[in-house]
């Protein structure tokens, strides 16, 4: 795609965090000289044609007491695995849920991504999907580090 230099301008913004208040696509506009529904404009029509496949926040979860992280990994059985999934995406104390293939020597094919303020609640939460699934075999790979997350980075120079 051919980008103009406010396009340019508005895309490192957008690599940034969002401003909090009450209309951020306001404030970005204001930074790049460009209007509210000029900058909803751009990213209507750059998701259309699919150069945008999302504008997204992320919590950092630790920072607000969610210190226990924990990727609970399911053998779901192949026939319900779609149901299972939904159900366990619809909760929201799972902020991850997809499917995976398995492989020989890891038997697992839906996996979900589930914060905590404690190991004993990322058991206990894992536990009441496996009652609510119907689904008992599943293990639980906790974190204990959170590392750097970043994302691609255009015309930042």
């Amino acid at each position: 795609m051919d980008f103009s230099e406010a396009d340019k301008k508005l895309i490192v913004e957008l690599q940034k965090d969002l401003p909090l208040v009450s209309r951020p696509f306001a404030e970005l506009g204001e930074r790049v000289g460009l209007s509210e529904a000029e900058v909803l404009e751009r990213l209507n029509s750059w998701q259309e044609s699919g150069a945008l496949r999302r504008v997204g926040a992320a919590l950092r979860h630790r920072a607000v007491g969610f210190v226990a992280n924990a990727m609970i990994v399911w053998r779901a059985p192949e026939e319900r695995i779609g149901e299972v999934g939904e159900l366990f995406a619809a909760l929201p104390e799972v902020t991850h849920c997809y499917e995976r293939d398995m492989l020989p020597d890891w038997p697992y094919n839906l996996y979900t991504m589930v914060h905590a303020k404690s190991e004993d609640e990322c058991r206990a939460l894992a536990a009441k999907l496996a009652e609510m699934a119907d689904v008992d075999d599943y293990d639980i790979l906790s974190s204990y580090a959170e590392l750097k997350k970043s994302s691609m980075s255009y015309f930042a120079d």
